[in-house]
């Protein structure tokens, strides 16, 4: 009888489904964290209007890939979910309760006036300020890695937070802001758009800074990675990623300033985002608890992997399929008009 499980590489098969479906949500749900850390420094309330009508239609079906990447760590590889889970159960209830809180305001904020709909404006963006700090963290701990004994975590409540992991976080921040500022140039116009354009300008160099300090701490976290990057031939097989990072940078800088386009910076800030996924990804790779547990060592057996991809095949490209329609039937500026 065949055995399709021995056929294919299925622990590295669910990796890439895992990594593509975290950075789908980290992309796509990114510029809307984005919109909501700058909601609050908007010129004016009909500038907020706007902001909020640009991304009214893709929010909640922007979750949906975070929902895939967790329930798919759980289901295929139960032992990284049973190690990293309970190292980041505190950021991560902390997560999950800002995007509760700023998904109440979205729903909330046109139905009041006055003071209540600045309470739901803030709420808003410390929902949005803290979901995107907290995911920065877990990553930066994540990369770190977590104190394991056998196959358990045996490390303490708060080992996540570290210089670096804060540093992660503040950065991520600024990833998102580039990102939401780079959407509104895209969605919006008159004086949002002149205003997106200058804070997209603005946090620009952020970006650029931090991408620039975690790269250069990356190596220092683990010899492998320093080999990885630095030994030859990896050195000149590798350098196209900060290359075309850096060129990415140019592009944004250089649209914003001449304002011909005003969908490249969003697609050069995609490409940014894209280039510092890749690095990370290569850098850890095959871990999915970095240099603790690789794909093959913490994977679910391979009639469970085949099984689960059977039902996985299908909606993906359903999933994939109803997105884009989503994007395409509200493509264009959006109004200020209470249109949620």
């Amino acid at each position: 009888m065949f055995d399709f499980s021995s056929a294919i590489d299925l622990p590295f098969i669910w990796g890439g489904l895992i990594a593509a479906a975290v950075f789908l949500y980290v992309l796509l749900d990114g510029f809307d964290l984005g919109v909501g850390i700058l909601f609050p420094f908007a010129p004016s309330d009909k500038c907020r209007n706007r902001m909020m009508n640009s991304i009214a239609p893709f929010w909640d079906g922007n979750e949906t890939w975070l929902v895939l990447g967790g329930g798919g760590l759980f289901a295929a590889f139960p032992l990284a979910y049973a190690v990293l889970m309970p190292a980041f159960y505190i950021p991560v209830i902390i997560m999950l309760l800002c995007l509760i809180m700023r998904g109440v305001a979205l729903e909330f904020r046109f139905k009041e006036d006055g003071r209540a709909r600045r309470i739901w404006d803030y709420a808003f963006h410390f929902g949005s300020l803290g979901a995107g700090f907290f995911q920065g963290t877990i990553l930066g701990a994540f990369v770190q890695g977590v104190a394991v004994t056998g196959r358990d975590f045996t490390g303490g409540p708060f080992d996540w937070a570290t210089g670096f992991s804060v540093m992660t976080g503040i950065a991520l921040v600024f990833g998102y802001a580039l990102l939401g500022s780079c959407w509104l140039v895209m969605k919006t116009e008159d004086v949002t758009q002149d205003w997106a354009r200058r804070v997209a300008a603005y946090v620009l160099g952020f970006v650029g800074i931090f991408m620039a300090a975690v790269s250069a701490c990356m190596p220092l976290i683990n010899d492998d990675i320093r080999v990885f990057w630095f030994s030859m031939p990896n050195f000149w097989l590798l350098l196209p990623v900060p290359v075309i990072t850096a060129a990415l940078f140019l592009l944004i800088w250089r649209e914003l300033r001449l304002a011909r386009n005003d969908g490249r910076p969003f697609l050069a800030a995609i490409g940014v985002f894209l280039m510092g996924y890749a690095g990370l990804a290569l850098s850890l790779y095959p871990y999915i608890v970095p240099f603790q547990f690789t794909l093959k060592e913490a994977a679910a057996g391979g009639p469970s992997l085949s099984l689960m991809l059977v039902g996985v095949a299908p909606l993906l490209p359903l999933i994939l399929g109803y997105t884009g329609y989503c994007y395409y039937l509200f493509r264009g500026k959006a109004s200020h008009e209470n249109a949620y």
